[in-house]
């Protein structure tokens, strides 16, 4: 896995302290002697910190942490239940070992998977800054597999009714819509969970039940710096953004960036996922 500079709008970094990072570093360092491997690949933090990876010979490992009290659940057993129910033929990382144990305060999870030696078409952000070249084949592996990912069953919910009732006036300025048509999604369908070709789908700890369109929705306002790949995204996925379901799970997507930008998170982007959402409801959208 090939590294990058950090951007200044990076989320995926090291915790800004000193001892939470030698205390995920340490824990690391413990899986893998569980496990039974020898990490010597660089540190890829996830989000804010939450998460550490390396290369470790043939697999990748990745350590989760979270306070005891919040260990377990949706985000927790995601990338478990993936391995055991969504088809092989979805392409990514195959799950090849699994350990939790809990330290003082905190919960942890390891995860050893197959190592991915392609890179993902970002690094250090989920957004696209200038277009890129991802040729028909490209295109076509993700639709087969966001096809074949959307009749998988299961209860696993990644995004509720209840999120679109408390938050469409605050974040898009519109009455909150009734979701009525649902898929099995991968709900966090980014630029650095995808990789250069071939394709390769990265990270499943939230996937689950949501919107139809909100996958493709997702991606696409991860696009809207890079126009040519914004447009041929479009293209590909018309069938599904271009229809009333597709359009209110695109709507649930936006609401939910344009929360994460009323933090602080991808202030690049926030006007223009801004005026994709005003376009597409005629609302501006209320400011932050």
């Amino acid at each position: 896995m090939t590294v990058e500079p950090v951007r200044p709008d990076a989320v995926f970094t090291a915790p800004v302290s000193h001892e939470d990072r030698s205390r995920m570093r340490h824990a690391h360092t413990a899986a893998a002697r569980t496990l039974q491997v020898n990490p010597s690949g660089t540190d890829v933090w996830g989000w804010q910190g939450r998460t550490l990876g390396r290369r470790a010979e043939t697999s990748w490992l990745r350590v989760v942490s979270a306070p005891v009290e919040k260990q377990g659940g949706r985000l927790w057993e995601g990338t478990a239940h993936a391995d055991a129910l969504v088809p092989r033929s979805v392409p990514r990382p195959r799950l090849r070992g699994l350990v939790d144990w809990t330290s003082g305060p905190y919960a942890y999870r390891a995860e050893l998977t197959e190592y991915v030696p392609v890179p993902p078409v970002t690094s250090g952000t989920p957004a696209l800054d200038r277009d890129t070249f991802l040729p028909d084949s490209w295109w076509t592996q993700l639709r087969t597999a966001l096809e074949t990912l959307a009749v998988v069953e299961t209860d696993r919910e990644s995004v509720r009714q209840k999120w679109v009732d408390n938050n469409f006036r605050r974040f898009l300025g519109i009455d909150p819509i009734q979701i009525r048509d649902y898929t099995t999604g991968h709900a966090d369908l980014h630029w650095a969970n995808l990789t250069h070709p071939p394709l390769v789908c990265l990270d499943w700890e939230n996937w689950g039940r949501l919107p139809v369109g909100y996958d493709c929705g997702l991606l696409f306002a991860y696009s809207l710096a890079a126009p040519a790949t914004a447009a041929r995204l479009r293209q590909e996925f018309a069938a599904i953004l271009d229809t009333p379901a597709g359009r209110a799970g695109e709507l649930v997507a936006l609401g939910q960036l344009l929360q994460a930008c009323s933090r602080g998170v991808h202030p690049h982007l926030a006007p223009l996922i801004a005026r994709h959402a005003e376009h597409l409801t005629g609302v501006p959208v209320p400011a932050h």
